[in-house]
């Protein structure tokens, strides 16, 4: 029987699934609506649509290196629980391979997965593990000799914070150092000429405010705003921080020593910039228990 727009709108709004998924819902079951429902439920699409407003700022941050090339990927949950589930990090091993033949997360979405797309293979686990799910963000990083490191990590190659490191010269134990010390650090970028002018402008002026407060001659005042932007600057950027490896000299020396140069880095942590909304622990395992 013909489908028509008006049935496939009804059970969107009962359910909650996408428009294609409810039509073939419907087709499969002869306009059945009620039927269709059940279908829906039992492929899990249903389930993964109503889950989907929830927020998901948990997850795993996975890095993948082939060749001259880096990828690290953050895929989302609802609770740290499901980063040791390892059917979780089984999918996301597999996107972070998917991710090394992508250059952005929209086409990663669209990438194969064991013969599904990344975002079907998503939807299909939200139903099978019952919570909601997303790829939220990737970055690619490409050099002669790439480093990385894992910060508390759940299984080989992910866990909560994921950094990748690109030298020209050096070698991968040099660079696993400093990604380590990256992870640490957190420095806000390579060097002084790839700092946001907004920031360092904003830092500027806030010495300024601070040395006025002084009274001393403005001439003071001057030399006082350059040193303490030069500490500043020291320490948001990642080739003028003292290394954490060896405190005594700064990344720049050490890559120096190392015969390197520091190209890029990539630092990305589970969940950084996204609003959680806080529960007690008895909360988190009720809504779990609901499903």
């Amino acid at each position: 029987m013909a489908i028509t727009a008006a049935q496939v709108k009804e059970l969107r709004e009962m359910t909650g699934a996408g428009m294609m998924d409810a039509k073939k819902a419907l087709v499969e079951t002869d306009g059945d609506m009620e039927a269709a429902v059940d279908w829906l439920r039992t492929k899990g699409l249903a389930k993964a649509a109503k889950k989907a407003d929830r927020t998901a700022a948990e997850g795993l941050v996975a890095v993948k290196v082939a060749g001259g090339t880096g990828v690290a990927v953050e895929v989302n949950s609802e609770t740290d629980f499901v980063a040791k589930n390892a059917d979780f990090q089984a999918m996301v091993a597999g996107i972070a391979e998917a991710a090394l033949g992508v250059d952005d997360v929209e086409a990663l979405k669209s990438a194969d997965v064991n013969g599904k797309s990344v975002e079907a293979t998503i939807t299909d686990k939200i139903a099978t593990i019952g919570e909601n799910m997303s790829l939220r963000r990737m970055a690619k990083i490409e050099g002669d000799v790439i480093g990385t490191y894992v910060h508390n990590a759940a299984t080989d190659g992910m866990g909560q914070i994921g950094v990748l490191v690109a030298l020209k010269g050096g070698d991968e134990a040099f660079a696993k150092q400093v990604a380590m010390h990256v992870a640490a650090a957190n420095p806000a970028a390579l060097n002084e000429s790839e700092l946001d002018p907004a920031v360092v402008e904003k830092e500027r002026q806030v010495q300024i405010d601070i040395a006025k407060e002084s009274g001393k001659p403005d001439a003071v005042i001057e030399k006082m705003i350059v040193g303490r932007m030069n500490k500043f600057l020291a320490e948001v950027t990642l080739t003028g921080q003292q290394f954490v490896i060896n405190p005594d000299v700064t990344v720049a020396q050490a890559a120096k020593e190392a015969g390197a140069e520091i190209t890029g880095f990539i630092r990305m942590q589970v969940g950084e910039g996204i609003e959680k909304v806080q529960e007690d622990f008895a909360a988190e395992v009720a809504k779990a228990a609901q499903g």
